[in-house]
């Protein structure tokens, strides 16, 4: 399963990069919000600057011509660059006729299966379950993702990846992988958690004790 960062700070993308383990960034227009007096552009072209890997830029509009028409706009800005519309009907017109041109999508705030089936069917290249929203709901969001993965499965024609979003914590990451989701994308401070445990900390310093009490 690969490893996306959902954010718009520079910095954050910056320090999980070095790390080696990303494959991709998401970001959306609340992500987008927090950084204060960022351009839009110049944030994307940053980022395509330090991941190699697909980069969701999101459209804003409500209805599909105008998701093409941003669509259209954000694909020149870098080939990495992925259109990110809603799971609404107008995202699945905006999908079929970016598909058709040659521009990938990503389907965002997905919350059943139907939407993930007609989104594949129209031509997406990711689908984006928000686990974290539906498990608010007080429905287990991980069947979700189970339940799309097996519909992709059981149709060879689609191609479609599976993106974990809304991931809460460091456990969301496992259970995505083990759902079957291509991918799973996390803000940074999840990716911070997921590699601390106090064992890992009492190893270190019973170590370095050691080999200290040895000079």
């Amino acid at each position: 399963m690969q490893i996306y960062l959902d954010t718009a700070n520079i910095n954050e993308i910056r320090e999980a990069a070095s790390w080696g383990i990303l494959s991709g960034v998401t970001t959306n227009p609340s992500l987008m919000a927090k950084e204060k007096g960022a351009d839009f552009r110049t944030t994307i072209q940053e980022i395509t600057e330090l991941v190699d890997g697909p980069i969701s830029a999101e459209t804003v509009s409500p209805d599909a011509e105008g998701m093409v028409r941003e669509g259209h706009e954000y694909a020149q800005w870098h080939s990495n660059v992925i259109i990110k519309v809603p799971s609404t009907t107008e995202g699945l017109k905006a999908v079929y006729r970016l598909a058709k041109e040659g521009i990938r999508t990503n389907v965002t705030l997905c919350f059943n299966a139907n939407q993930a089936l007609f989104a594949a069917r129209a031509g997406a290249f990711i689908i984006s379950p928000f686990i974290g929203r539906v498990d608010d709901t007080g429905v287990d969001g991980m069947d979700l993702i189970r339940e799309i993965a097996a519909i992709y499965r059981n149709d060879t024609a689609i191609k479609t990846m599976v993106l974990a979003a809304s991931i809460r914590h460091p456990r969301h990451i496992i259970y995505s992988a083990l759902a079957g989701a291509d991918i799973a994308t996390c803000p940074f401070k999840v990716l911070q958690q997921s590699m601390k445990h106090p064992l890992t900390d009492i190893g270190i310093e019973k170590f370095t004790a050691d080999w200290q009490s040895r000079q």
